[in-house]
């Protein structure tokens, strides 16, 4: 059985479609053969049964008995598949179809070169390259932008109801925990904040990336990438998928043009200040969350975190 079934893998194709239609053939006979035991024995038994019995003798609207016009049906389509398996299959067979492909294709080739010599009589060959080589090049630097990472740029403050920042370079409350939510927003981001905010930290704050803006073309952040602008510090911080602007006043102002998003801790109070948080315009931002945070033993100001998001 083995060795039958290796025989018949190694059948091309050619043979295997000779194959086929041959199997096919034989069925198409051995079935017209049938049809044709069933109408003799079926038109007998009729015959028998109207001059016997007298089945069949009721008149049709066609004037003869309906038991003729039933045999007379049957004929034609016994005759009807008689045709179709030997005439229609002669005339009109595999070879017949595959001669008319043939002409079909050939015909087709032609109007195709004829196509072909007039797109290149238009267009020059050598002209449709370097469009597509452009087109490409073009096409796959904007897939290129389109997949690139779109950084959500986000301001992060505390300011008081009079959008109070801090006195001094300094805050002037004491939140432990606005600086823990601080510190888990910002960890393993870009930070970018101006040359005063950066000076009043005691020493870089871990596990963020420092960018210092700052007008001074030869000042030196050790442990901090010193930019001159927002849009240069952005440059720097375009890798990070949430980089984060915090301070001060004028890099807040700045920052508004630029940022998606603020998370900003409003303290319920007013307070003395000379840094001022920018007024957030509510036809510009809509307030996507608030979460309030009363006074403790540990606070002593109430809050509220919100989260602002641009509208588009």
């Amino acid at each position: 059985m083995f060795s039958k079934k290796k025989e018949t893998s190694q059948i091309d194709p050619q043979q295997r479609e000779l194959y086929e239609h041959a199997r096919k053939r034989i069925v198409q006979k051995k079935r017209l053969f049938q049809h044709f035991v069933i109408f003799v024995v079926g038109s007998i038994f009729m015959v028998i049964l109207n001059l016997a019995f007298g089945f069949g003798n009721e008149i049709t609207f066609f004037g003869v008995y309906w038991s003729v016009v039933a045999i007379t049906c049957w004929a034609f389509l016994f005759v009807l598949h008689f045709c179709n398996v030997w005439l229609f299959n002669t005339f009109m067979g595999q070879e017949w179809t595959d001669r008319q492909m043939e002409r079909l294709i050939s015909k087709q080739k032609q109007e195709i070169e004829l196509i072909q010599k007039d797109i290149d009589l238009m267009y020059p060959k050598d002209e449709l390259l370097k469009r597509k080589e452009g087109f490409i090049k073009g096409k796959t630097s904007e897939i290129i932008e389109e997949l690139k990472p779109k950084s959500m740029i986000t301001m992060i403050a505390a300011a008081g109801e009079n959008d109070a920042l801090g006195k001094d370079n300094d805050l002037v409350w004491h939140l432990p925990d606005d600086f823990k939510r601080f510190k888990k927003l910002t960890t393993g981001h870009h930070i970018i904040m101006g040359r005063k905010t950066f000076e009043s930290f005691p020493k870089l704050l871990p596990n963020r990336v420092h960018i210092v803006i700052t007008r001074n073309s030869n000042y030196q952040a050790e442990g901090a990438i010193v930019v001159h602008n927002m849009k240069d510090a952005l440059e720097v911080a375009k890798v990070d998928a949430q980089p984060f602007i915090i301070g001060g006043g004028e890099i807040y102002t700045i920052g508004m043009d630029y940022a998606d998003c603020i998370e900003l801790t409003r303290v319920h109070e007013d307070f003395e200040a000379d840094a001022f948080f920018p007024k957030v315009d509510t036809s510009v931002w809509k307030l996507e969350k608030e979460e309030f945070h009363d006074v403790d033993e540990k606070h002593k100001h109430p809050f509220t975190y919100l989260t602002y998001k641009k509208k588009k």
